[in-house]
């Protein structure tokens, strides 16, 4: 082995491939990997628990679910959105009760304030009221008084500046997180409040159960079982009209009109022109169309084959 494969990490240059591998063996930044045709789902299978549907039902964005995985689906997610709203009026609650109690204080404060004002100017009325031969005999519980006054004041203030210069220290003090008197307390973070509706596990978008819609497959029958491995996958389901193998590349849509899949070839071609349902012979509209999503293959041309994932962008030396 020659010296310059010995010293191939000697460069003062920090190369794009030291920057991958350390990102990759540090896991920080953005991680990118490329999936395999084992990590996609198939265009039949549930978009929930990636089997094959035994009662398939298709959303309006064309996505199939089997309709006992997405009706738990939707129970926990309505115990989450419950329990989220609970947790959101509870904190509501106690917010209002804490701004009650800071409005009940600062009253409370007013009413003293007042309190002492009229009670510092009764002193000195009530002074100036009394004769001066009683004001001599009076003078010395009066001084008592003004004393106590004095001394109460002097303490007060003193207390003050000492909670002020405490303040001040901490203040003064940088947070640290390896000494236990010195940790910053974290506020606690403000809840939002929930959005009670339920969204597609794939789209994001809002969904409702009564909007899921049966899905038929048409299987393959005896007469095309000869053609039912391609490519070394079990091929289930064919059009009902043209008798087309279904695959992960065929492109499909549902009928709403008859709960049928058929291919989207067989649409453009037969269906679209008189618009009319050839399995029941329906009258159909536009929106009674929905096309399915494409499963998955190993090719990045058909899906999106990136899988993207987000970590900490810098870390603490």
């Amino acid at each position: 082995m020659t010296r310059h494969g010995k010293n191939s990490t000697a460069s003062s240059v920090y190369t794009y491939a030291e920057r991958q591998r350390d990102k990759k063996e540090s896991k920080y930044g953005l991680i990118k990997a490329r999936l395999g045709a084992d990590s996609v789902n198939s265009f039949d299978c549930c978009a929930l628990s990636l089997q094959p549907c035994k009662n398939p039902v298709i959303s309006p964005e064309g996505y199939i679910f089997d309709k006992e995985a997405i009706a738990l689906y939707f129970e926990q997610q309505m115990k989450n959105n419950k329990r989220k709203m609970k947790e959101w009026e509870k904190q509501v609650k106690e917010m209002e009760d804490l701004k009650r109690k800071e409005e009940t204080n600062k009253e409370i404060e007013k009413k003293l304030e007042l309190f002492e004002k009229s009670r510092s100017k009764g002193v000195e009325s009530f002074v100036k009221d009394i004769p001066s031969t009683s004001l001599s005999k009076k003078r010395k519980h009066i001084s008592v008084d003004s004393d106590d006054e004095e001394e109460a004041k002097f303490k007060k203030k003193n207390l003050y500046e000492e909670k002020k210069n405490i303040i001040d220290e901490k203040e003064r003090e940088l947070p640290s997180f390896w000494v236990p008197e010195m940790v910053p307390e974290a506020e606690k973070s403000l809840l939002e409040k929930p959005n009670m509706k339920i969204l597609c596990p794939v789209s994001n978008k809002p969904l409702k159960f009564k909007n899921l819609l049966d899905v038929i497959f048409t299987e393959i029958t005896e007469g095309d079982k000869n053609e039912q491995h391609i490519a070394g996958k079990k091929i289930r389901y064919m059009c009902p009209i043209t008798h087309d193998l279904l695959t992960n590349t065929t492109k499909c849509v549902y009928l709403k009109t008859s709960k049928h899949v058929i291919t989207k070839e067989c649409y453009d071609k037969v269906i679209k022109k008189d618009m009319i349902d050839p399995i029941n012979n329906q009258k159909m509209k536009e929106s009674d169309v929905i096309e399915l999503k494409l499963g998955g293959t190993g090719f990045a041309a058909t899906n999106d084959l990136e899988a993207q994932l987000m970590t900490p962008a810098m870390q603490a030396g």
